[in-house]
């Protein structure tokens, strides 16, 4: 069997990139096989147009390590947006692609499509033909540059509504393009599910024969209905995507994982920062769920 690669992704965004040489050190003495850039916040895109200067400057940053690299895009596009403002969202992805190319990043994540809360049955089907077709569209320029785009699974926040991992598979089967995949984010898919009254499991079996990539962070899989004052008191009541080390949730990694991802699937652990000092107990949790995983 594959050897499953498993990453982390960076806790790292200082303007210049002073952070990433000490994050990078700790992912390789791990022994991790990749990280996870968060290219959405390292101001490299003004306005549609690549910083040259600054990809430039990164790059080097990252160059003569054994790691390889995926990156996180811009969590703001949305491939379901209105048919006036989605030629801006998909210039700020296609920009993206053209960093990660550059970087040398395997593969690059972005959100699946969100649509406002109450949209007609007609709008939501008009959205999700926008969404296949400009999902096609980044799929040919991704391709070109030798780069993955894997779409993830959200969960409804700020009004918004999308697809469960079930319908994001369904997705990915109409835009039926190589150079895109899902990523299956196990947590934002236990919250979906409870918010929608669908059953995890075959959720997750819908979307794990898409899913090239898969964020690893452990939840409860409950919606948070409210804000809280401090995230100590999310934490309390077990509420909302609180990206906790694995075991610290309630989640049934043993059968999620077991789902039937790809072979060349890469497992990403995406920690809130507050718990990177359990980092290494959930890197060591990992790899022995995968490696027990059929």
């Amino acid at each position: 069997m594959t050897r499953r690669r498993i990453g982390v992704s960076l806790v790292a965004d200082a303007y210049d990139f002073s952070d990433f040489p000490a994050a990078l050190d700790e992912a390789e003495a791990l022994g991790l096989d990749f990280v996870e850039l968060p290219l959405f916040a390292l101001h490299l895109v003004a306005a549609g147009r690549v910083l040259d200067d600054r990809v430039a400057a990164l790059a080097a940053v990252l160059a003569g390590r054994r790691l390889a690299f995926s990156a996180h895009g811009f969590l703001d596009v949305n491939f379901a947006a209105a048919p006036d403002a989605l030629p801006a969202h998909e210039a700020v992805a296609a920009a993206m692609v053209t960093v990660a190319a550059r970087l040398g990043v395997d593969r690059v994540v972005f959100h699946a499509g969100r649509l406002p809360a109450g949209t007609t049955a007609v709008d939501a089907a008009a959205a999700a033909a926008r969404e296949v077709d400009a999902l096609r569209r980044l799929g040919a320029r991704a391709a070109d540059a030798g780069v993955l785009v894997v779409i993830e699974n959200v969960f409804r926040w700020n009004g918004r509504v999308t697809a469960s991992p079930a319908e994001l598979a369904a997705t990915l089967a109409a835009v039926d393009h190589p150079a895109v995949a899902a990523c299956f984010d196990v947590g934002h898919g236990a919250i979906a599910a409870t918010e929608a009254g669908l059953d995890l499991a075959a959720e997750a079996a819908a979307l794990a024969p898409f899913a090239r990539h898969v964020h690893v962070h452990d939840n409860f899989g409950r919606p948070a209905p409210e804000r809280f004052f401090h995230p100590s008191e999310a934490l309390a009541f077990g509420a909302g995507d609180l990206h906790l080390p694995l075991g610290r949730g309630a989640l049934p990694w043993d059968r999620l994982l077991a789902a039937g991802f790809p072979a060349d699937a890469w497992f990403d652990v995406e920690l809130n920062a507050r718990y990177w000092p359990e980092l290494a107990d959930t890197v060591a949790r990992l790899r022995a769920l995968l490696a027990a995983a059929p």
